[in-house]
């Protein structure tokens, strides 16, 4: 599917071609109980009966001055233990930390004030599912609780365990067979993939996808999605672009570059130039470019 954005044309990967590693399809998918319950049961090896609400891109914030984050799909089985599942689409260095990070914004909504017993504090699993392989020891599954460094047996029983899927493991023997089939399904989300799956789970997360990728209503969210994150992705660019130009501006003004001079070298209008330069001269000889910037975007804004 093509759309074009001004003289831009973009490619969609259409609703009904995407996999369970899309991001989107995958939250639309677990919202649903019953499937994150059989994705967790797979997973852990167990039956884990879930209640009944799940929450997908569930928000939190320990404070409004403070970072908050979008969970992709958080959910409670009758033990009132917390489940966290997450799609990393994209592999990102800050992974680990972010896991970390995730976990504290948990355990900081799990007491009511003023209860003095953190022994209340529910189990907390953060599962983290990858196309790739994060730690590169070619396992499907990494497993982390807090062990002591002097007695590695001794594990800090805190009820916080942080689990990582690697779509492509390579060691086989040592993983259930469910668990090597959904991993391979949720990159590869097709009926032929689920038909020859002997695993009950699977077939019925599969039943729930088909109806996703058919309702009308998911597709139109679908699309806005898409049109949000284009514009954001522009939006990003164009900053990124404005910053550069600021960046060589400055640099030519240091030089003692006339504006004239300046929009012949950067094949840029002069008007555009002299924006910029109107605003830099209040901070030579220095011409901090995050200063500029910030003027500029004051003058826009007014």
């Amino acid at each position: 599917m093509e759309k074009y954005k001004g003289n831009k044309k973009t490619n969609i990967v259409p609703l009904k071609d995407l996999n369970l590693t899309s991001r989107f399809l995958f939250d639309e998918v677990m919202e649903d109980p019953q499937t994150h319950q059989d994705a967790l049961s797979i997973i852990f090896g167990k039956e884990l009966p879930l209640l009944k609400k799940n929450e997908t891109e569930k928000e939190l914030r320990v404070s409004p001055l403070l970072r908050s984050v979008r969970m992709d799909v958080f959910s409670m089985d009758m033990d009132k233990n917390i489940y966290n599942t997450e799609m990393q689409e994209q592999q990102k260095a800050d992974l680990a930390k972010r896991s970390r990070y995730y976990q504290s914004l948990i355990d900081t909504g799990l007491l009511e004030p003023g209860v003095p017993n953190y022994n209340l504090l529910n189990n907390s699993y953060i599962i983290m599912i990858m196309p790739f392989d994060l730690f590169g020891f070619k396992k499907y599954v990494y497993t982390f609780e807090p062990r002591c460094k002097e007695v590695p047996g001794l594990v800090l029983k805190d009820g916080a365990t942080r689990i990582f899927l690697n779509i492509h493991g390579e060691n086989d023997e040592e993983v259930p067979e469910e668990l090597r089939e959904f991993l391979h399904y949720l990159e590869h989300t097709t009926d032929q993939v689920a038909e020859i799956s002997g695993s009950k789970r699977i077939k019925r997360i599969h039943d729930r996808v088909r109806k996703v990728k058919l309702n009308e209503e998911v597709g139109v969210k679908y699309m806005q999605a898409w049109e949000e994150k284009y514009y954001e992705r522009e939006e990003g660019r164009e900053e990124g672009r404005k910053v550069k130009l600021v960046e060589q501006v400055c640099k030519k003004l240091k030089k003692k570059c006339t504006v004239s001079q300046i929009a012949d070298m950067l094949e840029e209008k002069e008007g555009t130039i002299q924006a910029i330069c109107d605003i830099a001269q209040a901070f030579e000889p220095d011409y901090d470019v995050d200063e500029i910037m910030e003027a500029l975007q004051k003058t826009a804004g007014n």
